[in-house]
């Protein structure tokens, strides 16, 4: 399974349905499997200018990423945040 989340779009799936748990350490156990995908965490701080403990405490089971930092480490893994609606299209203006 770790050798398919280098791939953005598995990994985005892979995400999204960690996201859809609504658990948060769900979620970041789901950021930490992508991010050993692509390297690890001494690869993840080169690429985000991030310390690897700064990492390893935010990506951890009782981690609190801020937005910022959380868009950082998946703009370095090729992904990015998006909000969709859950049910029905928008209608464009």
């Amino acid at each position: 399974m770790i050798e398919s989340l280098k791939d953005p779009c598995d990994a985005s799936a892979y995400l999204n349905a960690a996201i859809e748990e609504g658990d948060r350490s769900v979620f970041l156990l789901a950021l930490r499997n992508v991010t050993e995908a692509n390297g690890g965490m001494t690869v993840l701080a080169a690429k985000t200018r991030l310390s690897r403990e700064s990492l390893y405490r935010m990506l951890s089971r009782r981690g609190n990423p801020e937005i910022k930092s959380l868009h950082v480490v998946l703009q370095a893994m090729g992904l990015r945040l998006a909000i969709q609606p859950e049910e029905r299209e928008c209608s464009v203006a």
